[in-house]
């Protein structure tokens, strides 16, 4: 019965958590006062944006090559394109199931088997997650003291942590000892992710085109900050934010795709979140967050409806030899 049930608690509980915090969302800010927002945007920065955010999906399809070339197989792009941006469109319905998606349309139309393909998409999310790690770091040490200023003010912290370093250490310490030795279906799935990690980042520095690769991730990650920060100039009220408070909304806004499908609902909190650490108004926050996700999620659906259109076609007119 719970096997069964499984599968539709997976898809259910994300869009209720995101139809929950679009609702919150909109409680917090009225249609009268977002309708504002929209009708004095300046429209040419989001566009901007939007030519950004494509540019980062591009070099991710063409990244994916440097990972499929070693294991023997020609990935052709088109089917590469079309595969990312209907993983993105399919990750709206069904959390991760994108990752899945990609890896069948190129054991369908490529002829790589499922799970090398789906090891390569493993491998790419750890290059993706090491560098979302140093934007982390960097973002916390330039912004060090106003959040920490904001964490003494709003919490007991000193004491907190005092209590806590010592708890959680000793909890970490537990929960690795349970996952090195327990046989348990759900440790076991986290060990071979974690194994699946340390062989994605080996298969990395093994990479013939390594420094390709390399700089296709730099400049997948630079588009998204640029598309962000772009697009924050598109709203009056918070064009005068310096780049380091947009970074800090920026991981905010990406930390929370993983919440909901898409970042439904929870994209604009984070983003409003994390521009409270520095005062920002509230109104301008949240318009700014709905407009950027607005902006890229039409560019997912238009791009992804198609792609999922046009790969049969393709395919059929341009087999794999």
């Amino acid at each position: 019965m719970l096997n069964s049930i499984k599968p539709i608690l997976k898809i259910v509980i994300p869009l209720l958590i995101g139809l929950i915090l679009v609702w919150y969302s909109f409680h917090k800010i009225s249609f009268t006062d977002l309708s504002f927002y929209l009708k004095n945007i300046d429209y040419p920065w989001v566009y901007f944006g939007a030519v950004l955010g494509f540019l980062s999906h591009l070099s991710r399809a063409y990244r994916w090559k440097f990972l499929i070339e070693p294991l023997g197989y020609k990935l052709r792009f088109p089917n590469s394109f079309m595969a990312v941006f209907s993983g993105y469109l399919i990750n709206y319905t069904i959390p991760r199931a994108g990752e899945v998606s990609r890896a069948t349309i190129l054991s369908n139309y490529e002829k790589v088997p499922f799970e090398k393909g789906f090891g390569t998409i493993v491998a790419e999310r750890v290059a993706d997650i090491l560098v979302m790690v140093f934007i982390v770091i960097v973002a916390l040490l330039w912004k060090f003291n106003v959040i920490c200023d904001f964490l003494f003010q709003n919490i007991d912290f000193q004491n907190q942590l005092l209590i806590l370093s010592p708890v959680v250490l000793f909890l970490f310490f537990c929960f690795y000892q349970i996952i090195k030795k327990s046989n348990h279906a759900f440790f076991v799935k986290i060990r071979s992710f974690l194994s699946g990690f340390a062989e994605g980042l080996m298969s990395i520095l093994k990479m013939r085109q390594k420094w390709y690769f390399i700089a296709h991730t730099l400049f997948i990650w630079a588009m998204y900050i640029l598309m962000f920060y772009v697009t924050s100039r598109s709203i009056a009220q918070i064009s005068y934010l310096d780049f380091s408070i947009i970074l800090i909304g920026f991981i905010a806004a990406s930390f929370s795709v993983a919440a909901t499908n898409g970042g439904v609902g929870a994209y604009p909190l984070a983003v409003y979140a994390a521009f409270s650490i520095f005062e920002v108004p509230e109104a301008p926050s949240l318009a700014f967050g709905w407009v950027i996700w607005t902006s890229q999620t039409i560019l997912i659906i238009i791009i992804g409806g198609l792609s999922l259109i046009l790969l049969p076609i393709y395919n059929k007119f341009c087999p794999k030899n």
